[in-house]
């Protein structure tokens, strides 16, 4: 187990920045927001603490990057900001993602709710869920595990022709695997930041995915043309359950955030962390450290503890 730590200053700097244009406009933050922001800069911190690594395998060191503090992200010039006429997130539902319908719908609420309470200001909107078969996306058996998977960066230019006039992104979410070209494995999500849209599979935050029970195995894809996309029709869906919940919200405002121009944080324990694998994955916290918050709030322009309340409730 390895902690990485910053210092003060350095912290200090990611957070506040030497430009005097962002100092000043951090120091227009209210007492208690400036309060909670200088969290991240106290050792004896109880909010906010260092990242832990508790293996090789973990994202930051097997995948090296550039930290991003707040003023690259400030400067960055290809990043996306909401305006008064693109200011909401669109939520589009591909396949059931329960057992049922009403339990598919009932799990979107959720996660809308939770959307709306993390993004403050914005407005989340829902889709009508669609089946595979309207994406008209090539799909495949993974040979390691026997399971069916969508094609992701088709499905990315499906939801590229549904964005409405008023989205700032669209966000597609499904209980089926994912694989983004023929020589991978499996893929989580993939992203477009430049066209605003992604695509985020829950399919192996079920608690049987890796079971050898797994009840979601096929040994053969029986198509009749590639435009029989029938095999879905009683496609296996997990069990909702609050873990799998919590892992879906977790992802889900992770990687939209990523579509805001946060970058993985390597500055703090954060939910912009990188994960390599599902045990990293569950040791992020919820929410963001203090240094990617004000990424977020200078993005949408919230105000820290109506944020905050939103959340709670």
């Amino acid at each position: 187990m390895q902690t990485v730590r910053h210092s003060e200053h350095t912290l200090k700097t990611a957070l506040i920045s030497k430009n005097p244009a962002l100092v000043s406009q951090y120091e227009k933050l209210d007492a208690g927001e400036k309060r909670l922001m200088e969290e991240a800069f106290r050792p004896d911190s109880d909010l906010f603490g260092p990242i832990t690594l508790h293996s090789q395998s973990d994202w930051i060191t097997s995948h090296p990057e550039a930290p991003q503090d707040f003023e690259e992200f400030f400067n960055d010039p290809y990043r996306k900001t909401p305006s008064p006429q693109k200011h909401s997130i669109y939520i589009q539902c591909i396949g059931l993602l329960g057992n049922t319908r009403s339990i598919s719908e009932e799990y979107v609420k959720w996660l809308k709710g939770y959307c709306e309470a993390f993004f403050y200001g914005l407005t989340v909107k829902l889709l009508e869920p669609v089946p595979v078969s309207a994406t008209r996306c090539s799909f495949r058996i993974n040979d390691n595990t026997q399971n069916l998977q969508i094609h992701a960066g088709q499905i990315l230019k499906f939801l590229k022709k549904k964005k409405p006039e008023d989205a700032f992104c669209v966000v597609g979410i499904t209980m089926i695997d994912l694989y983004p070209r023929d020589s991978w494995n499996f893929v989580f999500g993939q992203a477009s930041l430049t066209d605003g849209v992604g695509i985020f599979s829950f399919a192996r935050y079920g608690s049987d995915f890796y079971s050898s029970h797994y009840e979601g195995k096929l040994k053969k894809l029986q198509k009749k043309s590639s435009s029989d996309y029938s095999v879905f029709d009683n496609y296996y869906v997990p069990e909702v359950t609050s873990v799998l919940l919590l892992r879906s919200c977790k992802t889900l405002t992770h990687e939209i955030g990523h579509i805001f121009g946060l970058r993985h944080c390597q500055w703090l324990a954060c939910l912009m962390q990188g994960s390599n694998h599902l045990e990293e994955a569950d040791q992020r916290p919820l929410d963001l450290c203090p240094i990617c918050l004000r990424k977020l709030q200078s993005a949408i322009g919230f105000h820290l503890k109506d944020r905050y309340k939103g959340q709670r409730a």
